[in-house]
């Protein structure tokens, strides 16, 4: 009797202890206790492809996306990770099921589940990021980006900084259109200040599964490629091109290029050689079609956002002028259309 009293003390005090631990959750605990069903409580999921939502670059940008809806918009906001492809649509039912009003889904992959989930809730709004919308309904919009563009400023950079006129890309999978996108305009960037530089472009041999969270196959193949004599890699491919950037760090005099987000922020391992990102602005994309949601005014159809090139951080005072002149130049010639990337 005396084990059991002592046993039920110790557990009321464990108790109370999580509970004063908790209980300066205030604004976040009570978003988590919000009901998505009222009028009053604005509630906004994401769900990620099979990559996870930290992988430092595609997915985690659109999350904080949602996560400044969170804070600018006092949204409740939450996220569900994707283990297999099999469970789009059941994830995209998850957040459904509990009423939310707006249901973020990141990755082409993700198409076709989620125009199936718009066309079965149609009160609940819905954002595809790099999803091609053919047709148009009106509470889907699909958040694409020029990566071409990108990825032609990129290869031009490249291009310019390389001393042994090879450079590389590791890359996701081919399957995916933004990806070979940036390929294709790294390649053409590149060509359009040498026209006879050397490329070293792989593409991931895995699937859907596996082509974004590979970072030794990324490191294996950057270091392949350095071998052959490239001293400028782009990684572009998730936590798969991570690995290609922190590999091409332990190289001395190599730069490398990130995707997506600025990975000067997110991957601190490959600041020795980080130079810039290619970069698809997908948090304030994501941001900008929450907010239209929330004020009932979310474009049906297809939604451009923008790309650029990161800065250059610590290398600022390492790029010589006239290669900050060139870049401007192709910037303004690939927005009035004077530049064309090829892809």
């Amino acid at each position: 009797m005396k084990k059991s009293v002592l046993l039920f003390t110790t557990l009321f005090i464990v108790l109370a202890m999580l509970l004063a631990a908790c209980g300066g959750g205030g604004a976040e605990e009570a978003a988590e206790e919000a009901d998505c069903s009222s009028d009053d409580v604005f509630c906004v999921g994401l769900v990620t492809d099979v990559g996870e939502v930290d992988d430092k670059s595609f997915n985690q940008s659109a999350w904080e996306g949602v996560q400044q809806a969170g804070t600018e918009l006092g949204a409740k906001v939450e996220y569900i990770e994707t283990g297999d492809a099999k469970d789009y649509g059941a994830n995209i039912d998850l957040f459904a099921g509990q009423n939310y009003d707006v249901i973020v889904t990141v990755g082409f992959a993700l198409t076709e589940a989620t125009a199936a989930a718009a066309a079965k809730y149609p009160d609940i709004d819905f954002i595809g990021v790099d999803q091609f919308q053919g047709e148009v309904m009106d509470n889907l919009a699909g958040l694409l980006f020029p990566e071409d563009k990108a990825g032609f400023q990129a290869g031009a950079l490249a291009a310019m900084l390389t001393e042994s006129d090879t450079i590389a890309a590791v890359l996701g999978t081919d399957l995916v259109p933004p990806v070979v996108a940036f390929k294709e305009g790294y390649e053409g960037g590149a060509k359009y200040i040498n026209p006879d530089i050397n490329l070293i472009s792989t593409f991931h041999p895995g699937g859907m599964d596996v082509a974004f969270t590979d970072p030794e196959w990324g490191a294996t193949t950057a270091k392949q490629a350095i071998d052959q004599g490239a001293d400028v890699v782009f990684g572009a491919g998730g936590k798969t091109g991570n690995g290609a950037l922190i590999e091409t760090a332990g190289v001395d005099g190599a730069f490398c290029i990130g995707v997506d987000s600025d990975q000067w922020e997110t991957v601190p391992e490959a600041h020795s050689c980080l130079v810039s990102s290619a970069m698809k602005l997908i948090t304030p994309g994501v941001f900008e079609l929450v907010s239209l949601s929330k004020d009932g005014s979310l474009p049906g159809g297809n939604f451009f956002g923008q790309t650029g090139l990161a800065p250059f951080h610590d290398f600022e005072d390492q790029i010589p002028q006239e290669v900050k002149d060139k870049l401007a130049e192709i910037e303004a010639g690939l927005n009035d259309g004077s530049i064309e990337t090829g892809y």
